[in-house]
């Protein structure tokens, strides 16, 4: 299983150690044509806007559209936002794919960061402990997005549609695989499919 991790911006070193921890051979992707041959991309978080200047600075929008509307594709923080169908703040390149409205840094400044344990629908009753950093949220799914992650108060944090998933917390900075995992089952179950 080879899978791409977007390394224009942001933990994308993270996401690779977890990834080979899992046993996917990973691929830094900054060019179009580094997405060639690729089962899965995660686009990691950072900051939104950045990547998504340096994704149309590299020609790489509309490559990166046509592959997470066919292959698996996970966002995490920024990368939520990019993959957002619609933002509910200032207009900047995103990707548009999934069925999700997404608000940016929802909590606030760097300084109102914050971790805490979450409950993810489909996995052991074990917490996992979710890292929230500028982190958005979701405010708005279509009836074909499956939530899978709250916080306590309702706010919405992971999703899953068909082969897409976005969480707005960072999983690659703790030591819990079981997203990475759960990202991996999602490959084998399209590839196989």
């Amino acid at each position: 299983m080879k899978i791409g991790v977007l390394a224009l911006q942001g933990a994308f070193i993270e996401h690779i150690k977890m990834l080979k921890q899992v046993g996917a051979e990973t691929v830094e992707v900054r060019l179009p044509e580094q997405l060639e041959g690729l089962d899965g991309l995660i686009i990691p978080g950072g900051e939104s806007t950045t990547i998504g200047k340096l994704a149309t600075d590299y020609n790489l929008i509309e490559p990166l559209r046509e592959f997470s509307q066919h292959k698996p594709t996970w966002g995490t923080c920024a990368g939520m936002i990019f993959l957002a169908k619609q933002l509910t703040t200032e207009e900047q390149p995103i990707l548009g794919s999934m069925d999700i409205q997404v608000n940016r840094n929802a909590f606030g400044r760097q300084i109102d960061s914050f971790e805490t344990n979450i409950h993810i629908d489909g996995f052991s009753d074990e917490p996992f402990h979710a890292v929230f950093i500028r982190a958005p949220v979701v405010t708005r799914v279509d009836d074909n997005v499956q939530v899978l992650a709250q916080l306590d108060d309702g706010q919405v944090v992971a999703v899953q549609q068909d082969h897409l998933l976005a969480t707005a917390f960072h999983p690659e900075l703790t030591d819990d695989l079981r997203l990475h995992s759960h990202f991996c089952a999602m490959i084998e179950k399209t590839t196989t499919s």
